[in-house]
């Protein structure tokens, strides 16, 4: 389901994407040469039988001008035929369908490529589209830090700390121990970018297809100003999709073949690089060092897309590409940072932000949250019996993510019982002892 955004949420630039992305009225205009399309149309018409222009609209995301004139070109070439007339609307309600020449044709181009979908764009536009919707905009204030975590228990200085480090435009690492909070911090930071940004179904390079667009990393937002006339020459072009800014979290799962496009021999389709699906977004690195892959060859991978803010696409076969290198790309580990790279790496790094354990005052803030998420009074005594009896005594750090996870299996526990009400402290230290693991067989 499409979220419909108020215009004031699109950002200032909106203008220089209408500018650089118009509706294409042309087959010239697209970028794309009349073969590239002449193709996909076919690949089209071949998958789905027999097409009219309102379907082959909504399938290529073109305009119904430049679709006349490629299939006018299909039909002067002998692979396009017309099979009548629907209803009494003239030419938009012609059905097309390929002839014997172009089932065999469609079957040519879907040997050398299986993307059947969205006219793509044309990756020097697309180079430019990136750098005008950069997330680098250096617009992030104290202000606008405070209200993205408002809820999370952070310190003044690493909220301040943050922030600066998201205006710098410099790679984050985010280290500390376990359960303090630095991947659900991390992935509260896309709040701070609430522009809407266009992005391409897909872009192509040379003859070579890469889907960018991916419904599991982009939301889409509903431009109203974006119409579904048939012939309408105005607003954006339609091969982009108006979305929110994309995060893209990685972890331990994460490989180099993720790194970099891949080719699908079984489909004959490219896949998007996980960094070129996050483009002007977020690409959080998790858990950093627990990768298939040795440290230093993950972090090697980013010094020049760091430095340069330009990556390089490796196609296969000797072909590469250049694109802008726009996001804010933010490593977390839980390992000292000096186990996973030497200081000549850090130093490029900009800002390096430790999260650390809890003081009580800060533990009980998050403790009351959690007690009111739940819908279970907050008991002051309670606490004090946790603090005093179980982490003290036991001399355990004070974790961001313990009061959750106790709180939650002290009251699995009164359900399993048929239990209700405020919970007591026999129910708190079941659950101390069901969390953390037990050494007394040693």
């Amino acid at each position: 389901m499409h979220v419909i955004v108020d215009s004031d949420a699109y950002p200032s630039d909106r203008e220089a994407v209408q500018r650089l992305a118009p509706q294409p009225c042309t087959i010239r205009e697209t970028g794309l040469t009349d073969s590239f399309l002449g193709d996909l149309v076919c690949k089209h018409l071949h998958d789905a039988g027999v097409l009219d222009m309102s379907r082959l609209v909504e399938r290529l995301a073109l305009t119904g001008a430049v679709l006349e004139e490629v299939l006018a070109f299909l039909r002067k070439d002998g692979r396009v035929e017309v099979l009548g007339q629907m209803g009494q609307t003239g030419g938009q309600m012609l059905r097309y369908g390929l002839t014997d020449r172009g089932r065999s044709a469609a079957r040519d181009a879907l040997s050398r490529s299986g993307y059947i979908g969205a006219a793509p764009f044309p990756v020097s536009t697309y180079r430019s589209l990136i750098k005008i919707q950069t997330i680098h905009h250096g617009r992030i204030n104290a202000n606008d830090m405070r209200n993205a975590l408002a809820g999370v228990v952070l310190t003044e200085g690493m909220l301040d700390q943050l922030g600066v480090a998201l205006n710098s435009g410099r790679a984050i690492m985010i280290y500390g121990p376990a359960g303090t909070g630095k991947t659900y911090v991390s992935s509260r930071l896309i709040r701070l970018f609430a522009e809407a940004i266009w992005v391409p179904h897909a872009i192509v390079i040379n003859e070579s297809v890469i889907e960018i667009y991916d419904p599991q990393v982009h939301q889409r937002l509903d431009d109203n100003s974006q119409s579904n006339n048939l012939m309408l020459n105005e607003g954006i072009d339609r091969r982009l999709l108006c979305c929110k800014r994309p995060i893209v979290i990685t972890g331990g799962e994460l490989s180099m073949e993720q790194l970099d496009v891949r080719y699908d021999s079984s489909t004959r389709q490219y896949q998007a690089a996980l960094q070129l699906k996050a483009s002007n977004g977020l690409f959080i690195i998790d858990d950093m060092g627990r990768q298939r892959m040795a440290p230093a060859e993950l972090l090697n991978r980013w010094i020049v897309p760091m430095e340069e803010k330009r990556d390089f696409i490796n196609l296969g076969g000797g072909r590469h590409c250049e694109l802008p290198f726009d996001l804010v790309l933010v490593f977390s580990t839980n390992l000292n940072p000096l186990e996973l790279a030497d200081e000549a790496f850090l130093r490029r790094i900009g800002y390096k932000l430790q999260f650390g354990y809890l003081k009580p005052e800060e533990y009980e803030k998050i403790w009351r949250q959690e007690s009111e998420r739940l819908g279970i009074p907050f008991d002051p005594l309670l606490l004090r019996y946790v603090l005093q009896r179980l982490y003290a005594s036991e001399g355990m750090p004070l974790v961001p993510c313990h009061p959750r996870d106790l709180l939650n299996m002290a009251l699995d526990r009164q359900r399993y019982l048929g239990g209700s009400g405020a919970l007591s402290p026999q129910e708190l230290e079941w659950a101390w002892h069901n969390y953390f693991v037990q050494l007394d067989f040693l």
